[in-house]
């Protein structure tokens, strides 16, 4: 379908509020977010160091998923993969686009998202801002008598919040259709008055278990998580994203992030980044925290504690045991870590956006995508099978 041609478009071919996360409408509008929600600019580095490049030969690329082979060309098309780039050593050593993106198009990156939010709690901790250990509470008394309460910030960090919600991407109603409109995802109806994000996370007051229990997915976690972040630093949450990682990593583009009316940030999903960036956050687990030009930017001992301390008891009582096939995993500080003497880092959100670090080669793999649907465990399979494959060929 060619979308958004035409002046105007036909209505066939409109992305609208509606319909931006369904398929095809959403080939167009994963690149074109700030033009249907409000946004916040994640200003760069204003004179970024030029990415080097390599070459590699990936033409022996091969996997085979639910007993089909694959090539790299057919695994990326498979996928609706919209762009990628791995970055080896420092090195751009493979880059792809399509739908009409380039180096400089920004993609929506989902809950990846929330990985980025894990880096800047983990900087602010370093410098006395932050204490994970402290009751959400603590810092903001208005979520007392909610959910979140009796809840720690690492709990908030960790998905380990005991807090009623059901995070199902198919439902027509309830909590979740609620949660998208307060930040202007989805439209309002006709008559219905407008809310906003942080009103709507005061009005979640029912549990399903302990806090500090299983790992429990629940976005409106990592929102929260912002709120506690601003209120604690005393500045935007995308200010704090240019200043304490965005230009400091060196970033060649502005990023952005969605915002509800009253200008609070989605920061479980609202992130929107070139892959070359995002490449560039990634690698922050191969250098011990440090840019290109050996300046630190995250602590290391940050990192290394998502690396090792998360707790594999938790991932195996929770929400994705099953779609990561039972896989020996954890999940710390908003990051995913498949275990083992090389242990895998990444992010993940939903319709195919990926970031995935192998630290101890120096590897690492942005991949942004449109998906026709937002979480399946087939797709997630077939994306983890390829990872794999670029893992044991690159690294």
């Amino acid at each position: 379908m060619d979308l958004m041609t035409g002046f105007p478009p036909d209505p066939e071919q409109r992305v609208t509020l509606a319909n931006w996360r369904k398929p095809p409408y959403n080939r167009w509008s994963f690149h074109h977010v700030s033009e249907l929600v409000p946004s916040a600019n994640i200003a760069h580095a204003q004179r970024p160091p030029a990415l080097p490049h390599g070459e590699v030969d990936l033409g022996g690329f091969a996997i085979s998923h639910q007993g089909r082979k694959r090539d790299l060309p057919g695994w990326l098309d498979e996928t609706f993969t919209d762009s990628m780039v791995i970055l080896r050593r420092g090195e751009v050593i493979f880059e792809t686009y399509s739908e009409g993106q380039d180096a400089a198009t920004r993609h929506i990156w989902m809950s990846v998202s929330k990985s980025v939010l894990g880096l800047v709690a983990g900087i602010l901790e370093s410098r006395g801002a932050l204490n994970t250990d402290a009751p959400v509470t603590e810092i903001l008394p208005e979520v007392r008598g909610s959910a979140f309460d009796g809840a720690t910030i690492r709990d908030l960090l960790d998905m380990r919040v005991g807090i009623l919600f059901d995070e199902d991407y198919n439902a027509a109603n309830g909590s979740i259709i609620d949660y998208r409109k307060s930040h202007l995802w989805d439209p309002l109806e006709v008559g219905e008055a407008p809310t906003d994000l942080r009103s709507f996370l005061t009005t979640l007051d029912k549990r399903d278990g302990r806090h500090n229990a299983r790992f429990h997915y629940v976005s409106p976690n990592t929102d929260l998580m912002g709120w506690v972040i601003e209120r604690a630093s005393g500045t935007r949450y995308a200010d704090l994203v240019s200043e304490l990682l965005w230009k400091p990593l060196g970033a060649a583009t502005d990023a952005y992030i969605t915002v509800d009316r009253f200008g609070a940030p989605r920061c479980a999903g609202g992130l929107c980044a070139t892959p070359r960036d995002m490449a560039l956050l990634g690698r922050l687990f191969a250098t011990g925290g440090k840019n290109s030009e050996g300046r630190q930017i995250v602590p290391e001992s940050w990192l290394s504690d998502i690396l090792a301390n998360g707790d594999p008891q938790a991932w195996a009582d929770g929400d994705f045991y099953a779609l990561f096939g039972g896989s020996d995993m954890h999940y710390r500080s908003k990051w995913y870590v498949q275990r083992g003497s090389r242990p895998l880092v990444f992010g993940l959100g939903v319709f195919g956006q990926n970031l995935v670090i192998d630290p101890q080669a120096d590897l690492v793999i942005a991949k942004a995508s449109s998906q026709p649907v937002a979480l399946d465990g087939d797709y997630n399979a077939l994306s983890m099978a390829g990872f794999t494959e670029l893992v044991n060929r690159l690294g």
